[in-house]
């Protein structure tokens, strides 16, 4: 598992290992904690104009689907006039609780590049020392998957949940009155999934120099890979080709810059080998 570096260090025992791990999850935590109280003096914006953006028909992206379905021929078969659904609150502490954890949720994604600084420091005596001098371009680059994750969650992903959902009925009789719960659950996982996705070639880059896993493996089940995003981009999307395509391009991009990745960490460690 772990790699020696030629500088000497002191062994560390499965104890003292924990303990560190420990010390990392919390200063993690409070660094999500203090993140959540500086969103809380930025609530209102958060909410109206955020979370709650996606409810508006004149939202950024639905205009700019309109806009490519004008340029495209397609008329106004794309765009949205309105989104026909109110959102309600039913629990008598059901606000408190979202607006308690919406500050967290926040606060997790600012705070994410200093996570990633604490792990990086706790699994880095593992690391050779030309690795440990990549830390800051691994925060950057790490950070910068993450949060353009989070902006194509929350400008792809969730529009266009919220366009199907709220347009999608089984009958004239019912009618949409989704539960705030519901709502910001929406929200938070599809930013949430989308920024961890996008983290998918740090993951397999880890994994690869592990040997768990190969660009051969990634390769091979590469047509499994696609039909999971086909599926993914039909589910959140309205069904129309256009909005399917913009979903799954991305999340494939992402799969394929993975494969390469992969490829380039194989082939270094070879070159490696034969150099020792």
């Amino acid at each position: 598992m772990a790699k020696q570096s030629k500088k000497p260090t002191n062994e560390m025992s499965f104890l003292d290992h924990l303990e560190e791990l420990r010390w990392v999850l919390v200063r993690s935590s409070a660094a999500i904690v203090i993140m959540a109280i500086v969103t809380y003096f930025f609530a209102d914006y958060i909410f109206d104009e955020l979370i709650f953006g996606p409810t508006n028909p004149n939202f950024i992206t639905y205009r700019f689907f309109c806009k490519a379905s004008h340029f495209l021929g397609f008329a106004d078969s794309i765009c949205i006039t309105e989104l026909p659904f109110i959102i309600q609150n039913t629990q008598m502490e059901g606000q408190v609780n979202i607006f308690v954890w919406t500050c967290i949720t926040a606060g997790f994604i600012l705070a994410f590049p200093y996570i990633l600084w604490q792990f990086w420091k706790f699994i880095s005596p593992a690391l050779y020392e030309k690795e440990r001098k990549n830390a800051k371009a691994f925060i950057f680059v790490a950070s910068i998957l993450f949060f353009l994750g989070v902006l194509f969650g929350y400008y792809v992903i969730v529009p266009m949940s919220v366009n199907f959902l709220a347009t999608f009925s089984i009958s004239d009789v019912v009618k949409n009155q989704f539960n705030i719960d519901s709502y910001i659950g929406m929200v938070k996982t599809a930013v949430i999934a989308s920024g961890l996705y996008f983290e998918l070639p740090i993951i397999l880059y880890f994994l690869t120099k592990l040997g768990l896993v190969t660009p051969t493996f990634l390769r091979k089940y590469r047509k499994y890979a696609v039909v999971i995003v086909l599926i993914i981009a039909a589910i959140v999307t309205p069904p129309d080709v256009v909005s399917q395509i913009t979903v799954a391009i991305p999340m494939l991009l992402i799969y394929e810059g993975s494969i390469w990745i992969s490829a380039v960490v194989v082939k270094n460690k070879k070159q490696n080998e034969q150099v020792s």
